[in-house]
């Protein structure tokens, strides 16, 4: 390129924006949902051409938040998600449901059980070695059935070679008289 010797870079005047900008992405549905007007599934994994834009006075821990906007496969119907960084996830806001998740459910079963767990123990320190107890039990057992396991396929994967070599010598021998027939 040209720049001419009284080319001042500072002269040119900058862009100005608006801050909530919308840009145009790429993206993959977050989760599995229904669009409410149809009814029509979107499968966890399906690309769409959405428009993306922060959403204003919200922050997480100094993350932005975003907001997408598809539009639904069969009638077009905008369908609008933020993503939520506090639980690393995603929010339905309009346009569709959210479907049933049952690895989420079981997650949050299982944090609910671990935090009742804990503050049980806080309280009662019987509890923490009744199930100090009950946890080694639980290994020991499955280090046994690990064990048994083991020695059973030990016992049933046994190969005797020389019963493998004499069949084979056999089976040659046989085609050797064969052909000489």
């Amino acid at each position: 390129k040209y720049y001419p010797p009284d080319f001042d870079p500072a002269k040119i005047p900058k862009l100005k924006l608006p801050k909530d900008r919308q840009y145009v992405v790429r993206l993959m549905a977050p989760f599995n949902m229904r669009c409410k007007t149809c009814g029509e599934y979107i499968y966890k994994g399906k690309k769409f051409n959405a428009r993306k834009e922060t959403v204003q006075n919200e922050v997480y821990l100094g993350l932005p938040i975003f907001r997408f906007y598809i539009k639904c496969t069969r009638c077009l119907a905008e369908i609008t998600f933020k993503t939520d960084p506090e639980n690393t996830d995603y929010t339905m806001e309009h346009g569709a449901t959210r479907n049933f998740q049952a690895e989420k459910l079981l997650e949050e079963e299982e944090k609910r059980m671990q935090k009742e767990r804990e503050e049980e123990e806080l309280n009662n320190p019987m509890k923490v070695l009744e199930n100090r107890t009950k946890d080694s039990k639980l290994e020991m057992e499955v280090l046994e059935n690990l064990q048994e396991l083991k020695e059973l396929n030990q016992r049933q994967a046994h190969v005797d070679f020389e019963a493998m070599l004499k069949q084979y010598k056999e089976l040659e021998e046989e085609q050797r008289r064969k052909e000489q027939e």
